[in-house]
């Protein structure tokens, strides 16, 4: 069976976080966020687990046309495999584009995007649902004949190559800026400023760009995020926000083609009845600010534990599951899910998490009597323990609640 290279990166990814950090703290620099950097990566375990569903039936059509339509079997020759880098490199660079072009491919990419903040956790914010989109733009290399293990081993270090350059502890890099895609015409596709949307799509080569006339070169400061911020923690939301944003405009859309048009045409694009193109605006920065919520730090340190448990349990799932029974794995994806679901909702202090939290927990501690591993079986009692925890944070949250909007009546009493 071919090695799933993403999963076994994840321990790197890991260590290469921890160095940045640690670099953004030698700088004196925040990097960083807690509750953005836990919902970035939370759409990553999101992506990777519900990729367990997908990833068979998405690599189902490659192999179909390999088998019954190649016009030729190509050899694993060293020039062959330099010629399939390049392939889906090109195939992507197109792909990505698309992805910013078309309403429905930017509705599954948009999740990467929504980040203000730019670090290699950025990196791992992946939309669940991308996958769908992405998978039809490379068949043209099954149908020339490049074997299925080749296109998929090259296709995940064109994902890995993408990791490091979301960063931004490194500056320009001189002559190889003209070749490969680099930290600083990464950032410039990152950013909400005007002159960068839609530029520097490139996957590992900036070639493309520079031939298809989508290069922009990193030459004022990058405000990074979407044109209209997402302001949420929470990571279904994140995957759907746009999708619902368009199916209420298709609905105030008069005519079955400008409903159509609705999920085809460039983000931005309206029915001249509703106002036609809506072009990004240029930045306001005496009142930029990013969406951060204060909360109480007790809830935050307990966020930051289950979020770890929450990453235990994905990395059991990813690294295991051909050990578990289907419906241990449903069950499995279901608690992480509604793991870091709560966890988002503590960060936007809403009360719902608890209770969203408290089912999570029940059901993973029993899910955890359940596992084959009798050393997993162990991490039952932490569930166990975070349950109270969690109850005891709950009450405190809510007495303290309370207690601010006595205070808030009382001093508007005063004023009046």
């Amino acid at each position: 069976m071919k090695p799933n290279y993403i999963t076994l990166s994840i321990p790197v990814f890991f260590i290469l976080i921890g160095v940045e950090l640690f670099v953004s703290w030698l700088k004196g620099r925040s990097y960083y966020r807690l509750n953005d950097a836990i919902a970035n990566l939370s759409q990553g375990i999101g992506q990777q687990v519900t990729g367990i569903f997908f990833k068979t039936m998405l690599a189902f059509g490659y192999v179909y046309l390999y088998n019954n339509y190649r016009l030729t079997t190509v050899p694993g020759t060293l020039l062959n495999w330099v010629i399939l880098i390049l392939g889906v490199d090109f195939f992507y660079y197109w792909f990505h584009r698309m992805s910013h072009e078309i309403n429905a491919m930017w509705a599954a990419h948009i999740v990467h995007h929504q980040s203000e903040d730019y670090n290699l956790s950025v990196a791992l914010r992946q939309s669940w649902f991308q996958s769908f989109f992405s998978f039809g733009f490379y068949l043209p290399l099954a149908i020339v004949g490049f074997d299925p293990i080749m296109f998929a081993t090259v296709s995940s270090f064109n994902t890995l190559y993408q990791f490091w350059i979301h960063t931004e502890t490194i500056g320009k890099l001189g002559p190889l800026e003209w070749v490969f895609n680099t930290p600083s015409h990464h950032r410039v596709h990152h950013g909400s400023n005007p002159k960068y949307i839609d530029k520097n799509h490139a996957g590992s080569l900036i070639i493309w760009d520079r031939m298809f006339g989508t290069f922009q070169e990193e030459d004022e400061k990058v405000y990074y995020g979407i044109t209209t911020p997402l302001n949420s923690w929470n990571p279904i939301w994140a995957n759907f926000h746009y999708w619902v944003e368009l199916w209420n405009l298709a609905k105030r859309s008069h005519g079955l083609k400008n409903k159509i048009l609705v999920f085809i045409k460039p983000p931005g694009w309206q029915p001249a009845e509703l106002g036609g193109i809506q072009h990004p605006k240029e930045i306001d920065i005496s009142h930029y600010h990013k969406y951060n919520l204060i909360n109480e730090k007790i809830l935050n340190i307990y966020a930051f534990v289950q979020f770890v448990l929450i990453l235990v349990i994905a990395s059991v799932l990813l690294f295991f599951e051909s050990k578990l029974q289907y419906w241990q794995i449903v069950s499995m994806v279901a608690v992480i899910i509604a793991g870091l679901t709560s966890i988002g909702g503590y960060f936007e202090n809403k009360n719902w998490a608890f209770g969203l939290d408290n089912i999570r927990l029940v059901a993973s501690s029993y899910l955890m009597s359940t596992m084959p591993f009798p050393w997993l079986r162990a991490v039952m009692f932490l569930f166990v323990f975070s349950q109270i925890w969690m109850v005891i944070l709950m009450f405190k949250h809510l007495k303290r609640q309370k207690g601010n909007s006595g205070q808030t009546v009382s001093g508007t009493a005063k004023s009046v």
